[in-house]
């Protein structure tokens, strides 16, 4: 019986495994793959480590990175160094065929760095695309030009890696995971809900994230008359501003806190949602495929493609206002978007399991 190709899956977040999910399923359930999972980053420090037991996976080795607490730029250095290190350990003790991460996050650019530099075969979901975030544009670019094969959302994400110099035999356009599973997910049976609340920040400081965040709630709650789910933000320098606003305006407005959800439940309450409202991919990708409007506040997801459903906003209560009222009007009966149509972790397990896709040096050298 020939020896199954080893994949290691790499996951930092609870929002990236989420999509990580349905490609860790059908690589497990290939007869050709043999699955190992790293946990890493704030699964480790805000315990969501838990969700990927729960979805019945087990997990062959955990790399601290960020420490519980601290945050900002000098402690995301840090952290990258400390997830470099660590991951080249356990890739030497895993001796894994391929490693594959997702995005563009810097648990996604350690394991990048430690597998190629390692001289291990490094496959990248969601290259190609543009957004503009913290450090997400260069941090997407540079984990695509580090790994080998690529598995881009779209059709332009695709083309963007190929100018990009990638071997175009290399390059190939699965579809968003974010999209598989949308229409087996049934809304959440909790009534009175108008919207969901998912602003991140873009590396502004505490306090003008804070502002920006109170003028967003203050719209949200005059617009949607309070009936609204508010969503904690990532780990990104800012995020302390961001919380501290939502601690004070929307408790004090609700007497509710902000709240972490898996995806699977996050994805019944924006299904029964009429609008999500931030700057967070979602808006862009689950929200299009599910046919809900999206306000995009701020420059975060410059670049990406936006289907129909988004209206793009500046920070300030009377833009986001003026914003969550023209999405509401929109008419999305007959949208259509760009991220795939489901079936992303089966064509990546497949891709993954032929024999051709690793064969040769992993020398790489830019097409242009």
């Amino acid at each position: 019986m020939p020896r199954k190709r080893h994949i290691v899956v790499v996951t930092g977040t609870r929002a990236e495994f989420g999509l990580l999910a349905p490609v860790m399923r059908a690589i497990r359930n290939h007869p050709r793959l043999r699955l190992s999972i790293v946990a890493m980053g704030t699964h480790l420090t805000t315990g969501t480590v838990a969700d990927i037991l729960a979805a019945g996976f087990k997990i062959a080795a955990k790399v601290p990175m960020q420490r519980r607490g601290v945050t900002g730029r000098p402690a995301d250095v840090a952290a990258l160094g400390r997830g470099i290190v660590g991951l080249g350990k356990v890739f030497e003790k895993l001796r894994p065929d391929v490693v594959l991460v997702l995005g563009d996050r810097i648990e996604a650019f350690a394991a990048a760095t430690a597998a190629s530099v390692g001289g291990i075969c490094v496959a990248h979901i969601h290259g190609g695309d543009r957004a503009e975030g913290v450090a997400d544009e260069a941090m997407r670019h540079a984990i695509s030009k580090l790994s080998h094969i690529h598995f881009p959302a779209t059709i332009q994400s695709r083309e963007r890696l190929i100018r990009m110099g990638e071997q175009p035999a290399k390059v190939f356009m699965v579809g968003s995971p974010a999209i598989d599973g949308l229409k087996s997910i049934k809304p959440t049976s909790i009534r009175g809900l108008h919207g969901i609340l998912l602003q991140h920040p873009i590396g502004a400081s505490n306090a003008t994230e804070e502002s920006w965040m109170c003028e967003t709630i203050s719209a949200t709650i005059s617009e949607l008359r309070g009936h609204f789910l508010p969503i904690a933000p990532n780990s990104d320098p800012g995020s302390d501003g961001i919380r501290r606003a939502m601690r004070s305006v929307w408790k004090r407005n609700s007497g509710i806190d902000q709240i972490h959800l898996p995806r699977a439940e996050f994805l019944t309450w924006l299904k029964a949602s009429s609008v999500i409202i931030g700057n967070s991919s979602a808006g862009l990708i689950e929200a299009a495929a599910l046919g809900i409007p999206c306000v995009n506040i701020g420059p975060r997801q410059n670049g990406r493609e936006k289907p129909a459903n988004v209206v793009d906003c500046e920070y300030g209560q009377a833009n986001v206002a003026a914003a969550i009222r023209r999405a509401l009007k929109l008419d999305l009966r007959k949208m259509k978007h760009p991220y795939g149509d489901g079936r992303s972790g089966q064509r990546i397990a497949q891709l993954l399991a032929k024999p051709s896709l690793t064969k040769g040096p992993l020398r790489k050298l830019n097409s242009y």
